[in-house]
Formats: structure tokens, C-alpha cells, sequence
């Protein structure tokens, strides 16, 4: 069998299911601070020879100049151009030969890099991330690269993409002065804008020790890891910059708004946005069991009586986009061949409206229990989600143990807190409404579509309420 395939086995073998007594089990491991600020989280677990290292820089889109969106995205991408001692494009080339994969993604509030080796390349990963960190290759020819990179991702995945302008268009008018008014991508005349210098400030700014965890779980040795990390990342310097946190609150929306945006699809889609507190606080988990009740599975509200029922909706979803700031819930739906707009909007009212009034049957509230110990469970069978999690607790609630504690707070909800959270939360005047419409339909009937004090947002698809950032 060649080396590869055989690795390859093994990434898989890593990424199989534990039994539910091992997954369910008390997650130990090791966590210190180096002198630099770089915070450490060590996860031993020899079920698989395999190791995953990464790298959680707590830096999003929520820390970008209004005027230079997308900089951690594009950043996403540029810190694999190479560096000082990786030539330009061997980075993945690296990883990918000693049978191991690679990846990162970007959100509002953090960007988060990994490898998944085989454990005896674990000094690999720990190189090139530090590497990352303290020698990353920024110059003309790596930025002017990532441009056009990222912008044929933008034109792939959001502009020719169905409904892929979104989530952009859903916090773009749900937000009016809190930075996740704008998505991660950004807009691309701003990186085209951005000069080099502009790229190695927000570099040196955030992408330092102090500003960042790295966590190592799977197929280690402690002690011995611990040397190797001393001797990869102890001489970095600490970040000399203050790192820039977002000051502003979001105030309280107090009347419901309603945007019309037109696109390239061929079904109108009906989204429905409500503010929410931020991940971590009581009601949060109570809120992500209320969207599942509504739209996870065949037997949800919104799949058993829009979609199966009544036929309104070829697709429903309900789900929460949990920020480290009050996020959002979203409700969702794509109307089938012929249903307008505001049935469907109606109709997915009428779910939220009788949970309001009736709340919930005890057998759902014993299935959305088993599916949260399910879901719990399943993201900790894996080094990497193992290394997700733990890099995440510590980010946004300085507590990494909750990797252990947290499936504890899903079980606290009540049906009595499910139904009181609906009405706090799901309400009128705390809601964005987004009908996304197909082009053909933007120069017919628009007053009836939306009031006219959203008239200049439907000349603008996109544009959000004054004031505009």
C-alpha cells in the first residue's frame, strides 16, 4: 500500500466514532501561558496516531477599519503564501507529503488554522505554525496574489452563488453600529485599496503570540511536546501593539425592519433575523434548542408543517449564528413554485407564535436533550473538534474546560425557558424581515412588497438603514 493511501487511512481512522461511554468521557488535559503571552492547551489521547495542531488567532472581521473589510479573510489565505524560511506555495505541499491536512476559516470574531498529522510529524506543524507567526511572507507579489484569489472566491461562492448574498445582506440591515454590520469576505475594493503597509500593520498587530492560542490534541507526549513548543515558540516576541477590541453597542432595535433585496434565483426566499444574546449566557442555549425545535429533523415544526403540510417551502432552517457579541436567529425558508412571500412568512410566524403561546410537548423537549448530548458528544470524537473546542471555550469564555461542563448548561433549559426566551427574543420589533426576490420580480409591485420608507434600500440591494457605516 503507498505511504499516502495508507495515511490517509489513518486521517480517517482519527475521524471515526468512539463509543459513546469514551466520547462522553472527562476530556484532560494541560494548559500554561510562555512568557509571551501565547496561551497553551495540551490534549493527550492515543486512540489514533494522530495529531492536530493549531492556532486560534482572536482576531474576525469585528476588528477591521469600516473602510478595509475583509482584511482577517484575506489574511485567511495570505498567511499561506509561506515565509521567511517555507518558499512561496510549499506550505500546503509540506503538510500534504508527510501524508497530513491542512485548513482555516475566518469568522467575525476569530481565525482559526490546523494541521491533522500523523503524531510522529508533530514537530512539522509546530514549525510551520510558528513560522506562521513570527516569519510570514507579506510582500507585493503574495498580496497582489491573494487579491485575485480573493476576490474569485467572493465572485464564486457569494456573487454567482443562489441566495449567496445572504448572510450579507442580513447583517448588513440587521446592525447599524456594531462591526459584524459586515461579513467576513468584505468587499473587494477595499483589499484593492489596502497597501502593504496597511497588510503588515494588521499583521503585527494581530497576529502575535499574545493574541492567540495553540492547542495540541490527540497522539502527544506532554512532557516532550512541551519542549518542542518552548523550542518553536518561546522566542517569539510579544506583540508590541495594543490589540484593538470593538467599544460600541449595538443598540436596541425597537421597531421590526423590512428590506427587499433581488437576486439571480428562481424562488423567492423569506429570512426572518432576531437579535440574541451573546454565546455563553443562559439564555443562549436555551435559544439554539428553539431553533432546533423548529427546523432540525423531519419531525421539526417548520419541516412538518411548511414543507411537509402545507407544501409552502422546498427548504426551511432555523439556526443561531453564535457570536462572541449578541448575535442573531434565523429563520429561513424558500418558497415553492408559486407561494408568495408573505404566506410563507406567515406561515413560519404561526410556528413561532404557538410556541410562544403553547410552548413545547414534553417528547420534543426530551429529543432536542438527546439531540444536544448527541451533537456534544459527536464534536468531541475528533482531534480536531477536540482542538476546536478547547481553543474556542478559552477564546470567547476564558474557560476551556467547558469542553467538559458546558453539555451541563444545555441540560439546565427548561421547556418553561425555551417558551419564555421565544417571546423575549422572537419578537416584532426585535426582527429584520428579508424577502430575497428574483430579479425579474425587483420592477413589479414593490410597494407592496415593502413600505416605502424601504424604497431607497431596494435601489440598493444591500444597503442597510441609515445610518450607513
Amino acid at each position: 500500500m503507498k505511504r499516502n493511501a495508507f495515511m490517509g487511512m489513518l486521517l480517517g481512522a482519527s475521524m471515526l466514532t468512539l463509543s459513546a461511554k469514551q466520547a462522553a468521557a472527562t476530556i484532560t488535559f494541560t494548559e500554561y501561558t510562555l512568557p509571551n503571552g501565547l496561551h497553551v492547551i495540551l490534549q493527550e489521547d492515543h486512540s489514533t496516531p494522530i495529531v492536530a495542531v493549531s492556532v486560534m488567532y482572536h482576531v474576525g472581521s469585528k476588528n477591521e477599519d469600516p473602510q478595509r473589510t475583509g482584511f482577517a479573510h484575506f489574511f485567511e489565505h495570505l498567511l499561506f503564501e509561506g515565509s521567511e524560511n517555507i518558499k512561496r506555495g510549499e506550505y500546503m505541499k509540506f503538510i500534504q507529503s508527510a501524508g497530513g491536512q491542512l485548513n482555516a476559516n475566518t469568522t467575525q470574531d476569530r481565525t482559526f488554522y490546523y494541521e491533522v498529522l500523523p503524531s510522529n510529524q508533530l514537530e512539522l506543524g509546530l514549525w510551520m505554525e510558528s513560522e506562521r507567526m513570527l516569519h510570514a511572507k507579506i510582500d507585493t507579489v503574495g498580496v497582489e496574489t491573494q487579491r485575485s484569489v480573493v476576490k474569485e472566491e467572493k465572485k464564486q461562492s457569494f456573487d454567482n452563488r443562489p441566495y449567496g448574498q445572504l448572510i450579507n445582506v442580513i447583517y448588513e440591515n440587521a446592525y447599524t453600529k456594531y462591526p459584524y454590520r459586515w461579513s467576513p469576505i468584505g468587499k473587494e475594493q477595499y483589499i484593492d485599496k489596502a497597501t502593504l503597509a496597511e497588510f503588515m500593520n494588521f499583521y503585527k498587530t494581530f497576529y502575535v503570540p499574545n493574541n492567540a492560542v495553540l492547542v495540541i490534541a490527540g497522539d502527544i507526549n506532554v512532557a516532550q511536546t512541551k519542549d518542542l513548543i518552548s523550542k518553536y515558540y518561546g522566542n517569539i516576541p510579544k506583540g508590541t501593539k495594543a490589540i484593538p477590541r470593538p467599544t460600541e453597542a449595538e443598540p436596541v432595535q425597537k421597531a421590526e425592519k423590512r428590506v427587499n433585496f433581488y437576486d439571480n434565483v428562481q424562488l423567492p426566499a423569506v429570512i426572518i433575523g432576531y437579535h440574541i444574546p451573546k454565546q455563553g449566557t443562559p439564555d443562549y442555549y436555551a435559544i439554539q434548542m428553539l431553533t432546533q425545535l423548529l427546523s432540525q429533523g423531519k419531525s421539526s415544526r417548520f419541516e412538518k408543517e411548511i414543507t411537509d403540510k402545507k407544501q409552502q417551502a422546498v427548504q426551511t432552517a432555523s439556526f443561531d449564528l453564535g457570536n462572541e457579541e449578541p448575535g442573531l436567529a434565523i429563520m429561513l425558508g424558500i418558497a415553492n413554485m408559486g407561494v408568495k412571500p408573505a404566506e410563507l412568512e406567515k406561515s413560519m410566524e404561526d410556528e413561532i407564535e404557538k410556541v410562544k403561546k403553547e410552548g413545547i410537548t414534553e417528547d420534543e423537549y426530551k429529543k432536542l436533550q438527546n439531540q444536544a448530548e448527541s451533537d456534544f458528544v459527536e464534536q468531541n470524537q475528533k482531534d480536531l473538534g477536540v482542538a476546536t473546542n478547547l481553543a474556542t471555550y478559552y477564546t470567547f469564555q476564558g474557560n476551556a474546560n467547558l469542553i467538559n461542563t458546558e453539555l451541563e448548561r444545555y441540560k439546565k433549559v427548561t421547556r418553561d425557558d425555551i417558551k419564555r426566551v421565544a417571546n423575549k427574543y422572537l419578537t416584532k420589533e426585535n426582527r429584520l424581515v428579508v424577502f430575497y426576490m428574483p430579479k425579474s420580480e425587483e420592477n413589479k409591485g414593490k410597494d407592496k412588497e415593502a413600505p416605502k420608507s424601504m424604497k431607497k434600500n431596494m435601489a440598493n440591494p444591500g444597503a442597510k438603514p441609515q445610518p450607513k457605516h
